[in-house]
């Protein structure tokens, strides 16, 4: 699992454990199949414990808890993820500035010589 997928995961499980995996996959921008493959795969880890409600009318329905262990996880995706943004964004930064040193000539976006 890519790191900018279980950093988003284990955030909304922290932040709304009473979601349904439906919620879940529809907030990650993601599929149902592959929000549960996901989950089960934290769960399997150890980084998330699963909760039946048993009061619920609706018997599938889980409250998704992150363990002491997913909190130690969550800190280290996290700062992987920072530290491949920060990246992302130096690069992204020195393309822009190429572009606008290889187009500081011209005076009009069609301008061409």
């Amino acid at each position: 699992m890519q790191d900018e997928t279980a950093y988003k995961l284990l955030k909304i499980v922290e932040n709304n454990p009473h979601l349904s995996q439906r919620e879940i996959a529809r907030q990650m921008g993601i599929s149902l199949g592959k929000a549960n493959y996901c989950l089960k795969s934290l769960i399997d880890r150890g980084f998330i414990k699963a909760r039946n409600f048993y009061q619920s009318p609706n018997k599938g329905a889980y409250i998704y808890k992150l363990t002491p262990h997913g909190l130690e996880e969550k800190a280290r995706v996290t700062y992987r993820f920072l530290q491949s943004k920060m990246q992302e964004f130096e690069d992204i930064k020195a393309e822009i500035e190429e572009l606008q040193s290889e187009t500081a000539h011209l005076t009009e976006p069609g301008d061409v010589e």
